[in-house]
């Protein structure tokens, strides 16, 4: 007895260019799922994880919250509970500029330091795993070849 052939409840209407471009959104959602679960152990959100990264990376630790808005993709509203929240939970230090006050500076803390150490072994690990089957230069030819794609697709400056 044959089993039964159920048929399919969709089919993809989707040209090769929008399948390859989907593919994309679907890969990084779903890495941005499996690593916000590593960085949720850690009391951190996927974007908490992303400002502290960005503080790390800043001279002195430390860069203005519409510098860190702009690097991360993020609108000033969101950035500024996102670093309420890090500064709450001892993560951050949110002080104004002394050269002008109307800005606000943020700082990572020691213990927000200590928390990206302790992610990177995990994360790194996952990564790792993620990208196994890459050759260096596989990887480095996906690189450029998403750029490219970013570059072309860039929001027009207002």
């Amino acid at each position: 007895m044959r089993p039964k052939k159920h048929p399919k409840r969709y089919v993809s209407d989707l040209s090769v260019n929008e399948k390859v471009l989907m593919a994309l959104v679907r890969a990084a959602e779903n890495f941005k799922r499996t690593h916000a679960g590593i960085f949720r152990r850690y009391g951190l959100s996927f974007p908490q994880y992303n400002v502290l990264r960005v503080l790390d990376a800043s001279r002195n630790g430390r860069n203005k919250i519409s510098e860190v808005s702009r690097i991360m993709l993020v609108p000033g509203a969101n950035m500024t509970g996102i670093a309420k929240r890090l500064e709450r939970d001892g993560f951050l230090i949110r002080k104004p500029d002394p050269r002008d006050e109307r800005v606000t500076l943020l700082q990572i803390t020691a213990k927000g330091k200590r928390t990206l150490k302790n992610i990177k072994k995990e994360k790194d690990h996952s990564i790792e795993k993620l990208l196994r089957d890459f050759s260096e230069k596989d990887k480095i030819d996906l690189l450029d070849r998403v750029k490219k794609l970013i570059k072309r697709n860039r929001l027009p400056s207002t």
